[in-house]
């Protein structure tokens, strides 16, 4: 019977719950507070993998802080070989995700422009007529 998940999948999940709990727990280095793992993807061959990580702070926090996560990307191998039970611990490269705030920002945008929209049909304050 086949699996419901391909076990790609499947390492993606546990090495994206096991990051983030390394990163949070074991790095001290400040460049990487507050950030989060959004997604991991292992190539086919397990070897290597892709990590994005977003954060909530500035452009320049999350290029340093994917800077200080590359160069942490040793022992984090070395966490997760401790934590998983693989026969190769894929080599790991960070990345930005800038997504969650592309996300906000276009977001924000809608709301402005909608606001605006509705400041335009009302000038005086009064109810639109109903269409209908």
């Amino acid at each position: 019977m086949p699996k419901e998940f391909s076990r790609t999948l499947r390492l993606n999940a546990q090495l994206q719950q096991e990051l983030a709990s390394l990163i949070r727990d074991e790095l001290t280095d400040p460049r990487v507070v507050q950030v989060s793992v959004t997604r991991v993807d292992v190539a086919p061959d397990l070897r290597n993998a892709n990590v994005a990580v977003s954060s909530l702070g500035a452009d320049a926090e999350l290029a340093a802080a994917v800077k200080a996560l590359n160069g942490a990307a040793a022992r984090l191998r070395r966490g997760l070989g401790r934590r998983l039970r693989l026969r190769y611990v894929p080599l790991l490269r960070f990345t930005a995700d800038t997504g969650l705030r592309e996300g906000d920002r276009i977001g924000a945008l809608i709301r402005q422009a909608a606001a605006r929209d509705r400041a335009a049909h009302q000038p005086d304050g009064s109810e639109p007529a109903d269409e209908g």
